[in-house]
């Protein structure tokens, strides 16, 4: 069964410095037919304004993964870590028992567009823990490139969940394909681009559940990226 979540229905807020799209309900926006799904509890697309960004801020028991698309992310937190990411670059932390964190557009002059995703980990109280990964264009060129799991195989973050992250970027007329084992379900969402699954068309920004499929077969509208969540 596949059941799209289109951009456009997402929840929106924009409060100047910060132009923000949620795909479940977060913070303000409240809609009790998208809570989560599964594990996966929140997918943000955020455009940050240069120099803008969050202050310091608290989270626990979730582990948080940060995909940046354009731009640059200045980040800091309690845990001693401070790094900027460039674009292509992940970032995990477990919030666990708690950690603080601040999250600013090291720019002074350009736009930083990111993906905030939130996974309720698989227990609480957690020690906190932070991780960054590259994973360049050839990783992920017409295939899809394990970015997150709970045993971190292949150079992959390791995440305290049952869920298993990929990205993939496909050339214009491609198609790769996704084995789900039985029980399992899964969470497409599109990064850029356009792509088609099963004959249901899907433009950048637009969200995919699948349950009780065996297989998902991804072909490029055009060039695209995508990122795909194998959940339990």
């Amino acid at each position: 069964m596949l059941n799209v979540r289109k951009a456009r229905d997402r929840g929106h807020a924009d409060y100047g410095w910060l132009n923000a799209y949620h795909t479940f309900s977060f913070a303000g926006y409240q809609d009790p037919d998208h809570m989560r799904f599964g594990s996966l509890r929140v997918m943000n697309e955020d455009r940050i304004a240069a120099g803008r960004g969050f202050d310091r801020h608290g989270h626990r028991n979730m582990e948080i993964i940060t995909y940046v698309l354009e731009g640059s992310l200045e980040h800091k937190d309690s845990m001693g870590n401070g790094s900027v990411l460039l674009p292509g670059k992940l970032q995990r932390m477990t919030a666990g028992s708690g950690v603080e964190h601040s999250e600013c557009n090291a720019s002074p002059t350009d736009e930083l567009h990111l993906y905030q995703i939130w996974i309720h980990p698989d227990r609480k109280g957690l020690e906190p823990g932070y991780e960054e990964r590259s994973f360049v264009t050839a990783d992920k060129h017409n295939r899809l490139c394990a970015v997150a799991s709970p045993d971190a195989g292949n150079g992959a973050m390791r995440i305290h969940q049952d869920v298993a992250i990929y990205i993939g970027e496909l050339s214009g007329g491609h198609t790769m394909s996704h084995v789900l084992e039985p029980k399992r379900r899964a969470w497409l969402q599109v990064v850029r681009g356009a792509c088609d699954v099963h004959g249901v068309p899907l433009s950048a920004g637009d969200g995919l559940a699948v349950t009780d499929e065996s297989q998902l077969d991804i072909t490029a509208a055009a060039p695209a990226e995508v990122m795909l969540f194998d959940l339990a």
